[in-house]
């Protein structure tokens, strides 16, 4: 039977028998990906009392019923568990933190943005890494007091990553 290429629904062929099953099935899988939220990072063991629309990332050694199902998303509906291999690119968010994830060279890599620029109100907030900036080491007259205020915040940007060390 062929497949969508990224989540593996079934197409529905001509002539074919119950074809609600199939359908149904695909819109079981989508209602786990859609907006896909997650329990928490990787488990190997399935929960005890899993609700219906809990959706887990299964570990890498999963046990019980979760055996043979490595790496997968694992959503519970009424009719059991689903199983789907998310594709490279995936997105979830992580419930129990708030923090995104991507599927990211066959790992999920949890808690980083990557943007070229960050804008708030339509004004660059945040862009490239800049150069780094020489700490002043002194002149004919030297200001303690300005010179640890100036490296405090030199060593702030460096730390942030704004200006590089």
């Amino acid at each position: 039977m062929e497949q969508t290429p990224r989540f593996a629904f079934s197409f529905l062929s001509p002539g074919q028998i119950q074809k609600e099953l199939h359908v149904n099935e695909g819109l079981q899988r989508l209602d786990m990906l859609l907006c896909a939220m997650v329990e928490g990072p990787p488990i190997n063991d399935p929960p005890v009392n899993p609700l219906p629309g809990q959706t887990f990332l299964v570990g890498g050694a999963p046990a019980g019923v979760w055996e043979g199902h490595a790496d997968v998303i694992a959503g519970f509906t009424v009719g059991g568990w689903r199983f789907v291999a998310p594709p490279e690119g995936a997105q979830l968010q992580d419930r129990t933190t708030g923090e995104g994830m991507v599927r990211r060279g066959g790992a999920w890599e949890k808690g980083v943005v990557r943007a070229r620029e960050i804008q708030i109100g339509g004004k660059k907030v945040l862009g490239e890494q800049q150069p780094a900036i020489a700490v002043p080491t002194g002149g004919p007259a030297a200001d303690v007091e300005a010179r640890a205020a100036i490296s405090d915040i030199l060593a702030s940007l460096q730390a942030h990553g704004l200006i590089g060390s």
